[in-house]
């Protein structure tokens, strides 16, 4: 084994092995990341439950010709969980490159092709993914959502023009969707009923805390709520439930959505769901009050930290979450410090 290589290597200042909560992370892209990049600093024992609908970019030409799950989300999943070592991080590079040029391989990340092929060669998703979990020395693990690829269809109310009325409009695809100009009323997962992972129910029913969000609200963090074994899972786990907000609306699904309406939003696709943390950046919420009341309505407790990443001489705020800030947060609530703080 090479040095700084292997169990326990790079861990944060003061822990163990197998150490800290057993924490289920649902979400995907970006988003999940910024999750599992704060996680990693308050435990080892970090399960990444990610989306497998992406139909854009590299993933979605992977998908569409050779017939797998978008491996997209779930590299940088991984990528967010590597060893903090100089082996770690050099692996994580590898995967997060793009090829660049004009040829067929313009714009693949290498770690979307090594996870195809080790689909391909193995015959088994997670098999594959714990393989390049173990190149990353990952602090964590990474599953699919679901054991089928997935398509994401939305109804969408569309504002009246001068040439046409409102309307009601479905669109298809997770692309379309999250760049929809209309408002999102409702999202609905292709095939329906699909099944879940059994490795990814034995996990939530196995947590201590389950964190969704942030991420893309409509297209990465709600379909995990409809995949009916993984969200009888999250509806029946002993564990507890924390909902991390974004930061601010992503242009396209969530224009104009108050973070109170992100918490409706999310509770009515996940009857009987109850939530016991919400936490959000006090800089993006501009109705305190109404998250509180959209929070308690969801069985929760509204808890307010500084998770924003700080942009040293640019006016404009980050959209960003800091993985230390973010980390400071997730202590305080997987330690019950939920009162409000100066």
């Amino acid at each position: 084994m090479r040095p700084g290589v292997g169990p326990g290597a790079g861990l944060a200042p003061g822990l163990q092995p197998g150490s800290g909560p057993a924490v289920v992370a649902c979400g995907g892209g970006h988003g999940l990341a910024a999750s599992l990049q704060a996680l990693r600093h308050l435990s080892d024992r970090i399960t990444a439950v990610v989306t497998v609908a992406d139909d854009g970019g590299s993933s979605g030409r992977l998908r569409s010709e050779l017939g797998i799950m978008p491996p997209g989300d779930l590299r940088m999943a991984l990528a967010a969980l590597c060893d903090d070592t100089e082996w770690g991080r050099t692996w994580r590079d590898v995967l997060q490159h793009r090829f660049t040029g004009d040829g067929p391989l313009a714009d693949h990340a290498v770690g979307n092709l090594l996870i195809a092929a080790l689909w391909q060669r193995l015959g088994d998703s997670v098999e594959g993914l714990d393989l390049v979990g173990r190149l990353l020395g990952a602090r964590g693990r990474v599953l699919p959502m679901s054991s089928v690829p997935l398509e994401i269809e939305a109804d969408v109310r569309v504002s009246a023009t001068r040439s046409a009325p409102a309307r009601l409009e479905v669109v298809r695809g997770q692309k379309a969707v999250a760049t929809t100009r209309g408002t999102v009323e409702e999202v609905r997962l292709l095939p329906v009923d699909p099944p879940a992972r059994p490795e990814v129910v034995e996990a939530v029913r196995a947590a201590d805390w389950v964190v969704l969000g942030p991420g893309s609200w409509f297209t990465s963090v709600m379909p995990h709520l409809l995949v009916p074994d993984l969200a009888a899972a999250l509806r029946e786990t002993r564990a507890r439930r924390c909902l991390v907000l974004n930061l601010v609306s992503e242009r396209g699904e969530t224009s104009g959505l108050s973070p109170a309406a992100h918490v409706r939003a999310l509770t009515a696709h996940a009857r009987g769901l109850r939530l016991d943390v919400v936490l959000a950046d006090p800089s993006a919420v501009e109705d305190v009050e109404a998250l509180a009341v959209a929070a308690e309505e969801a069985g929760a407790q509204l808890v307010l930290r500084q998770v924003r990443k700080v942009r040293r001489g640019r006016p404009a705020l980050s959209s960003e979450h800091d993985p230390l800030r973010l980390a400071a947060a997730m202590r305080d609530v997987l330690e019950g410090s939920w009162g409000d703080v100066g």
